[in-house]
């Protein structure tokens, strides 16, 4: 049997292995492992994207949704949550300071929130891509039918993400209630991918009741379904839901698996997500030095931002002014790294 380092250098070598392989690599590897994986996937994000780190504006544009996911503080039944929806002034509004600060992609992300038609979503991005040609629009508005995500391309739409959170469907029934299903998940993930979208898909890193193969069932779905972009974060509780005592998610399992999923999609845009900051200081920037290449600081009105809590404590970083976005090229410089201000595209080998 290989060791561990054998199975990355495989991963390296052939960009998939089987299930059994990567449940090995998750149930044995050591902080050596680890940092031997870190040193590859910085290797192999240079090879394609340079030292740059790309920047997207995130605007949270609802805390409304219809869904009752378990582990999500915005969830239908958290009648603690004081609710917000941005109008189509307010998201360009921020649009509009983004582009001023040098964002050239932006980030509509909210819950699924029956506010946000077809018509309103593609009114939104429409003007966007006019007031803003040189601009990427990224949504994150959760599971819609195939005519919707096809009206939402149509109308100028180039990526989105829905994470699937987890690959196994007995462990999604255990975080979601009974109207949710992994199935249905994938065929929105499917029908992304088919209309022209570059697709994210990802997980929470030490979700309730994960277990090592249900990461390993992760990877391998990643590496077959072949997205162009993978959110991964830790699991982070938030007190107004039913896990409100559950264990956080690992942050060094987390660095691991970013720099798995680099190895094997070497041109993948991977945040270093505000959850890894939120769980560790400097958390972001070592996300990034374990081979992400995104980081997405917040645009929303600040009274949003107090509002949408998808877990507890959420990192306030002032990385949205600026003072913030020079202090973060700063950080980075000094550590090779150059945050750059285009669109950020996927960049097919």
């Amino acid at each position: 049997m290989m060791n561990v380092k054998d199975l990355i250098e495989k991963l390296n070598t052939q960009k998939s292995l089987t299930l059994e392989e990567y449940f090995f690599i998750l149930d044995n590897y050591t902080e050596k492992d680890a940092e031997f994986a870190k040193k590859l996937a910085v290797q192999i994000r240079k090879s394609v994207y340079g030292n740059a780190i790309y920047i997207r504006g995130l605007i949270e544009v609802s805390n409304y949704c219809k869904n009752g996911c378990l582990y999500c503080g915005i969830n239908r039944d958290n009648k603690s949550c004081t609710r917000y929806r941005l109008s189509m002034e307010e998201i360009l509004s921020c649009c509009e300071n983004g582009y001023k600060l040098g964002f050239r992609t932006f980030v509509m992300q909210g819950g699924e929130d029956n506010h946000f038609t077809d018509e309103f979503v593609c009114n939104v991005v429409k003007e966007i891509k006019a007031r803003f040609p040189d601009c990427a629009v990224t949504l994150s508005l959760g599971e819609r039918s195939y005519d919707s995500y096809k009206a939402l391309y149509d109308a100028g739409a180039d990526r989105y993400l829905l994470r699937h959170e987890t690959a196994d469907s007995e462990h999604y029934s255990m975080l979601h209630p009974s109207d949710l299903s992994l199935k249905t998940r994938i065929e929105c993930l499917e029908n992304l991918k088919s209309i022209g979208f570059q697709t994210g898909c990802g997980i929470m890193v030490g979700s309730p009741y994960q277990t090592n193969e249900h990461l390993a069932k992760d990877l391998k779905f990643i590496e077959e379904f072949d997205p162009q972009m993978c959110g991964i974060g830790p699991f982070l509780p938030h007190k107004d839901t039913v896990f409100a005592d559950k264990e956080k998610g690992s942050f060094e399992l987390t660095l691991f698996l970013l720099s798995l999923i680099r190895i094997m999609k070497p041109s993948i845009l991977l945040p270093s997500t505000t959850a890894l900051g939120t769980l560790r200081e400097g958390g972001r920037e070592m996300g990034i030095m374990a081979g992400a290449n995104v980081i997405m600081p917040n645009l929303s009105p600040d009274t949003a931002k107090d509002k949408y809590m998808l877990y507890d404590n959420k990192l306030r970083t002032g990385l949205e002014s600026v003072e913030g976005l020079e202090k973060l090229k700063q950080k980075f410089a000094s550590i090779g790294y150059e945050i750059v201000t285009d669109r950020g595209d996927y960049k097919k080998q």
